[in-house]
């Protein structure tokens, strides 16, 4: 029987109210803490949730709420040099779920507090202090709370990692910043419920129709200075077009995306990150979810998706282990190598987005033919099929469903 009875969640964004959630589902009491002022409704700009997120989201009741808000993409295509290659999808398998970062930020929140999860705001984490019968977190605004075990969900510059392991790495820049915007009344050529990943002459964009004339479209713009969120904020949105529509001004249709965004439709989402693979997930009654401990590149199309379902991993294990640190191993042996896995398959796909011309041709006259060749149930099945038996019991060194 567990002895987990209570849990600090630290962050507030995407995997912390979903273990929260999970956890209170456990029958354990958790309460989040989030360090800015309010629910971080206004982060970033749009992603892809994957059949195997929404499927963990249905484990704490969160699914249906999510597809309410979401658009489906029923097709996927590669652009390279303007030429359409259709990506065949998985037989039998539902559609992705494009949603806005700020409005799954919210769906997540409410369904939480409806779940009895209390968030607490500007607790800023600073230090722990554990001692045998608990930890206490420690917050800048010199308050403390104590529970039997903290969970950091505190993302990819996670305080939590680091109180874990000084020595833990941090997240790598991958020498790209990110933008994104949604714009109206677009006559071209998007076919609805559509997403294309669209290799550029000189940078990746994706682009994707949401429906009343309305299309999306995300840009990685190649760039040696790492930004953060503030510092690209910071830059006057009108320098970010200039350099955008200049990026893209020979590209059909990224050339229009980016004439036609204005500087109010435009989302500034700064430098872009990988986390390398941390060597230490938890120490003591100290554990880490989501981008904290990984954070595969958006290549991927899974970093939400795999937050979530070790959201709800780590919540299974504190339930059914008797100790945190059991708890805590059955979770790592759990999740450690399907997410570095999906790292390194993305690790792959991140590279081409920074061809240089005669690589970008090669690229073009290889893709039909390696799209044709290529075994999407081995390669992406394992990913998007995998499911979280909520009910089924964890046991030390038997962790596998």
């Amino acid at each position: 029987m567990s002895e987990t009875r209570t849990a600090l969640v630290i962050g507030g964004g995407i995997a912390g109210p979903v273990a929260a959630t999970a956890l209170r589902k456990a029958g354990i009491d958790a309460r989040v803490y989030e360090a800015y002022p309010g629910p971080s409704y206004n982060i970033g700009s749009g992603l892809a949730l994957a059949p195997n997120g929404i499927a963990a989201l249905d484990v704490i009741g969160a699914g249906d709420p999510v597809r309410d808000m979401a658009k489906q993409i029923s097709t996927m295509s590669l652009s390279i040099g303007g030429k359409l290659i259709s990506v065949p999808g998985l037989p039998e398998m539902p559609p992705l779920q494009l949603v806005d970062r700020g409005d799954l930020h919210r769906v997540l929140h409410d369904h939480a507090v409806a779940a009895g999860v209390p968030f607490e705001y500007n607790k800023r984490l600073v230090d722990v202090v554990e001692e045998e019968s608990g930890i206490t977190a420690r917050f800048t605004d010199g308050s403390t709370a104590t529970a039997d075990v903290l969970v950091g969900a505190d993302g990819i510059r996670s305080t939590v990692r680091d109180l874990i392991d000084p020595n833990a790495p941090g997240p790598e820049y991958l020498n790209m910043l990110g933008f994104g915007a949604v714009i109206d009344d677009f006559d071209g050529d998007v076919a609805p419920g559509s997403m294309t990943f669209a290799f550029g002459k000189q940078a990746y964009y994706l682009y994707g129709s949401v429906g009343d004339g309305q299309v999306m479209w995300g840009a990685n713009l190649p760039h040696k200075e790492y930004l953060s969120l503030t510092a690209a904020r910071a830059i006057p949105k009108s320098h970010w077009l200039a350099i955008l529509r200049e990026t893209y001004a020979d590209d059909t249709p990224g050339g229009e995306f980016a004439r036609r965004t204005t500087e109010e439709q435009l989302e500034v989402t700064g430098a872009l990150h990988i986390m390398p693979s941390v060597p230490h997930w938890y120490r003591g009654r100290m554990v880490l979810v989501g981008d904290a401990v990984h954070a595969p590149s958006n290549s991927s199309g899974q970093g939400a998706s795999l937050a979530i379902e070790s959201a709800v991993q780590v919540a299974r294990c504190l339930r059914d282990m008797p100790t945190p640190t059991a708890a805590f191993a059955a979770y790592e042996q759990l999740r450690r190598s399907r997410v570095e896995g999906v790292a390194a398959r993305a690790a792959k796909a991140n590279h081409s987005k920074t061809l240089g011309p005669v690589a970008r041709k090669m690229m073009a006259l290889a893709a039909p033919l390696f799209i044709k060749m290529m075994n999407q149930e081995k390669t992406m099945g394992p990913e998007q099929r995998y499911r979280i038996d909520w009910d089924a019991p964890v046991q030390a060194g038997l962790a596998t469903v």
